[in-house]
């Protein structure tokens, strides 16, 4: 049966449709004739009885006009005449351009956008019979779906949001694919072009936005430095408050110590005062001693021109000695009642330390 048909040895090109790679064709195919055309867009190979498909592609083969299997990569054999590869479909990832198109959006603004769209074939079988052109209506699907999807939101969110709206598109298109055999893997918008006018009012916008952040850092860096400013006069009036309230503490400490310097060193001038009133001889000293002291106590205030009450016998001098003696007298008396009571109490003293002895 072989040697009915002329084998030859063809190295073709990669078939495409419409820019995209239908199936590749190269030397390992064997053919016999003529390439037959396919919806007048592609061509598959004839059927050479043993078949080799190439990896990662699917060849369809009709039975006497009807569908009856699909090729597996490596070494197939076919029935000649009855059987016929009737389409060859790419199972890698194919990229689609999608053409610019017009697109409005919820805020009223057209604009012009593109994109690029990644797919691959699932379902040889349903891709072959399910669509007429598969290339052409996933392309026209994915127009539709992306004017819809902008229409949805704002111009302002087609820039913050472009990674949302690629995901919205490729699952419109899913939904719709399923059917054909085809997935969607990812939407890419490639441009997104403004009318002239619409980008000059985003620019001034963008402008205008610049100078406020200008203004509000400028006006919070003028805040920080009256914060600062406001907080060092505080922690100096702190700081002063502190000292002065430390130098009040001292001082006060000082002339509480003072105080009790000039109080211990009175305290024991009277006690060594009052150890020799206790004889006969300190008493009459302490009398002469209080005699002279008031006697120039008048001739001091004599000496100035003070206003002073004095007694009618000022300028007898005997009369004042004998009142200073008297005073004297009266202390004396005051004092051996002192020196009495303070004998009593050091023999009492005595008494019961040799009692306790």
């Amino acid at each position: 049966m072989l040697s009915r048909f002329r084998l030859c040895l063809l190295k073709l090109p990669h078939l495409k449709n419409g820019g995209s790679v239908i199936g590749p064709l190269d030397h390992r195919h064997l053919i016999c004739g003529p390439l037959i055309p396919v919806r007048g867009k592609a061509s598959t190979p004839l059927n050479t009885i043993i078949m080799f498909v190439p990896q990662q592609e699917a060849w369809v083969v009709e039975r006497m006009g009807k569908f009856h299997r699909i090729l597996e990569p490596g070494l197939n054999i076919l029935l000649p005449v009855v059987d016929k590869v009737k389409y060859v479909q790419s199972l890698k990832e194919i990229a689609i351009d999608v053409p610019k198109q017009s697109a409005i959006t919820s805020d009223n603004v057209t604009l012009s956008i593109d994109g690029v769209l990644y797919l691959r074939i699932l379902n040889p079988y349903l891709a072959s019979y399910g669509v007429e052109d598969p290339e052409f209506a996933i392309t026209q699907l994915a127009q539709t779906t992306m004017r819809s999807e902008l229409g949805k939101i704002l111009l302002d969110k087609v820039f913050r949001e472009r990674e949302s709206l690629n995901v919205s598109i490729v699952e419109s298109i899913n939904k719709a694919s399923e059917a054909w055999g085809i997935t969607c893997l990812r939407y890419e918008i490639r441009d997104i072009k403004l009318p002239a006018r619409v980008q000059e009012a985003m620019q001034m916008q963008v402008e205008a936005e610049r100078k406020k952040r200008a203004a509000i850092l400028e006006s919070e860096g003028v805040r920080e430095a009256d914060i600062n400013v406001a907080e060092g006069k505080r922690q100096a009036r702190i700081l002063a408050s502190e000292a002065e309230r430390q130098e009040q503490i001292n001082k006060a400490s000082g002339e509480a110590q003072a105080l009790l310097a000039i109080a211990e060193a009175r305290a024991k001038g009277l006690e060594l005062v009052a150890r020799p009133l206790k004889t006969k001889d300190g008493q009459n000293a302490a009398s002469l001693n209080v005699a002279e002291l008031y006697v120039q106590a008048f001739q001091k205030l004599a000496q100035k021109g003070n206003t002073i009450i004095l007694p009618s016998n000022v300028g007898d001098v005997t009369s004042a000695v004998s009142q200073a003696m008297a005073v004297y007298n009266h202390l004396s008396k005051k004092n051996e009642v002192i020196s009495s009571s303070l004998d009593k109490t050091e023999k009492s003293a005595e008494y019961f330390s040799d009692k306790e002895n």
